[in-house]
Protein backbone atom coordinates (compact mmCIF):
# COMPACT_ATOMS: atom_id res chain seq x y z
CA UNK A 1 0.00 0.00 0.00
CA UNK A 2 1.59 3.34 -0.86
CA UNK A 3 1.74 6.15 1.75
CA UNK A 4 -0.67 8.13 0.19
CA UNK A 5 -3.44 5.60 0.58
CA UNK A 6 -2.69 5.46 3.88
CA UNK A 7 -2.33 9.46 5.13
CA UNK A 8 -6.37 9.35 3.04
CA UNK A 9 -7.80 6.44 5.45
CA UNK A 10 -5.96 8.94 8.45
CA UNK A 11 -7.68 12.05 7.24
CA UNK A 12 -11.07 10.12 6.41
CA UNK A 13 -10.73 9.05 10.13
CA UNK A 14 -10.19 12.53 12.00
CA UNK A 15 -13.23 13.95 9.87
CA UNK A 16 -15.45 10.78 11.28
CA UNK A 17 -14.30 11.73 14.93
CA UNK A 18 -14.51 15.04 14.33
CA UNK A 19 -18.51 14.73 13.05
CA UNK A 20 -19.15 12.62 16.05
CA UNK A 21 -17.85 14.93 18.47
CA UNK A 22 -19.63 17.76 16.96
CA UNK A 23 -22.48 15.47 16.79
CA UNK A 24 -22.25 14.60 20.75
CA UNK A 25 -21.63 17.95 21.31
CA UNK A 26 -24.98 19.46 19.72
CA UNK A 27 -26.96 16.59 20.66
CA UNK A 28 -27.02 17.59 24.29
CA UNK A 29 -28.52 20.86 23.10
CA UNK A 30 -32.22 19.40 22.26
CA UNK A 31 -34.59 19.09 25.33
CA UNK A 32 -37.73 19.85 25.98
CA UNK A 33 -38.46 23.83 26.06
CA UNK A 34 -39.30 25.18 29.84
CA UNK A 35 -42.64 26.82 30.82
CA UNK A 36 -43.08 28.97 33.92
CA UNK A 37 -46.78 27.60 35.38
CA UNK A 38 -49.10 30.92 35.80
CA UNK A 39 -46.52 32.68 33.57
CA UNK A 40 -45.26 35.64 35.72
CA UNK A 41 -47.82 35.23 38.11
CA UNK A 42 -46.46 32.10 38.95
CA UNK A 43 -48.03 29.10 40.83
CA UNK A 44 -51.01 30.52 42.46
CA UNK A 45 -54.77 30.77 42.85
CA UNK A 46 -56.68 30.29 39.46
CA UNK A 47 -54.15 28.58 37.41
CA UNK A 48 -56.38 25.74 36.25
CA UNK A 49 -56.89 27.32 32.74
CA UNK A 50 -52.98 28.33 32.52
CA UNK A 51 -52.89 25.09 30.03
CA UNK A 52 -55.12 25.95 27.83
CA UNK A 53 -53.41 26.58 23.68
CA UNK A 54 -49.68 25.51 24.90
CA UNK A 55 -48.73 22.48 22.86
CA UNK A 56 -46.66 20.65 25.90
CA UNK A 57 -44.32 17.44 24.98
CA UNK A 58 -43.01 14.99 26.97
CA UNK A 59 -39.72 16.12 28.28
CA UNK A 60 -40.64 19.47 28.47
CA UNK A 61 -40.33 21.38 32.20
CA UNK A 62 -42.70 23.02 33.99
CA UNK A 63 -41.39 25.76 36.57
CA UNK A 64 -43.47 25.85 39.63
CA UNK A 65 -42.92 29.30 40.99
CA UNK A 66 -44.25 30.01 44.77
CA UNK A 67 -43.69 31.17 48.33
CA UNK A 68 -43.11 27.65 49.71
CA UNK A 69 -44.51 29.00 53.26
CA UNK A 70 -47.84 29.11 51.91
CA UNK A 71 -48.09 26.65 49.09
CA UNK A 72 -46.63 23.48 47.14
CA UNK A 73 -47.17 21.29 44.49
CA UNK A 74 -47.79 17.86 44.38
CA UNK A 75 -47.78 15.38 41.25
CA UNK A 76 -51.43 13.32 41.44
CA UNK A 77 -53.34 10.99 39.31
CA UNK A 78 -57.08 11.82 37.20
CA UNK A 79 -58.64 11.13 40.71
CA UNK A 80 -56.62 13.09 43.10
CA UNK A 81 -56.85 15.88 40.22
CA UNK A 82 -60.59 16.06 40.26
CA UNK A 83 -61.67 15.54 43.78
CA UNK A 84 -58.41 17.45 45.20
CA UNK A 85 -56.62 15.30 47.39
CA UNK A 86 -53.53 13.59 47.29
CA UNK A 87 -53.29 10.10 47.25
CA UNK A 88 -50.76 7.83 49.00
CA UNK A 89 -47.20 7.88 47.66
CA UNK A 90 -47.80 11.19 45.76
CA UNK A 91 -44.76 13.32 45.32
CA UNK A 92 -44.80 16.50 47.11
CA UNK A 93 -42.54 19.15 45.82
CA UNK A 94 -42.18 22.28 48.07
CA UNK A 95 -38.50 24.34 47.31
CA UNK A 96 -41.11 27.24 45.59
CA UNK A 97 -38.62 26.64 42.70
CA UNK A 98 -39.58 23.34 41.56
CA UNK A 99 -39.13 21.97 37.81
CA UNK A 100 -40.69 18.95 36.81
CA UNK A 101 -40.18 17.51 33.48
CA UNK A 102 -43.48 16.24 31.65
CA UNK A 103 -43.97 12.29 30.86
CA UNK A 104 -45.68 11.20 27.76
CA UNK A 105 -49.72 11.49 28.27
CA UNK A 106 -51.98 13.09 31.18
CA UNK A 107 -49.61 15.13 33.78
CA UNK A 108 -51.79 16.47 37.00
CA UNK A 109 -51.08 19.13 40.03
CA UNK A 110 -52.54 20.19 42.67
CA UNK A 111 -51.24 22.46 45.69
CA UNK A 112 -52.60 20.37 48.63
CA UNK A 113 -52.86 22.94 51.00
CA UNK A 114 -56.80 23.35 52.49
CA UNK A 115 -58.47 24.93 49.99
CA UNK A 116 -55.87 25.76 47.41
CA UNK A 117 -57.09 23.25 44.67
CA UNK A 118 -60.54 23.94 45.46
CA UNK A 119 -59.87 27.64 44.53
CA UNK A 120 -58.17 26.18 40.79
CA UNK A 121 -54.44 25.94 42.22
CA UNK A 122 -54.30 23.07 40.13
CA UNK A 123 -53.40 21.78 36.56
CA UNK A 124 -54.44 19.02 34.22
CA UNK A 125 -51.38 19.09 31.14
CA UNK A 126 -51.60 16.26 28.02
CA UNK A 127 -48.10 16.19 27.06
CA UNK A 128 -47.56 14.56 23.46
Amino acid sequence: MSSEGRGSAGRAMVIIMVALVYLLIHSNRVHGATYTVGGSAGWTFNTVSWPKGKSLKAGDLLEFNYDSTFHNVVAVNKGGYSSCTTPAGAKVYQSGNDKIKLVKGQNFFICNYAGHCESGMKIAVNAV
